[in-house]
């Protein structure tokens, strides 16, 4: 496994860091070396930043705030799963 930060490592409920072009370097490695592991993305996840990172190669996705952050729980993991299926 591979982790990619989307923030500054230290605190939670940061703003999202574009990290597309990491994943896609990291994809293109992954393939012209014909390797398996899991692309890990943590940090500022939420239902605007997950399908950018699903599209680009991501496939373990750690969402902290936008989901333990919201009174509603279990209708904030709803929502960013149901982002990620729809991508």
């Amino acid at each position: 496994m591979v982790l990619l930060m989307s923030v500054n490592p230290g605190f939670g409920g940061q703003s999202f860091i574009d990290i597309t072009d990491k994943l896609q370097k990291l994809v293109s490695l992954k393939q012209e070396m014909n390797l398996s592991f899991d692309i890990q993305v943590d940090g500022g996840i939420n239902t605007s930043t997950i399908a950018s990172v699903v599209e680009n190669g991501a496939n373990i996705i750690v969402a902290g705030s936008a989901i333990f952050g919201k009174e509603d729980r279990k209708q904030s993991c709803a929502a960013v799963c149901q982002r990620k299926q729809g991508h």
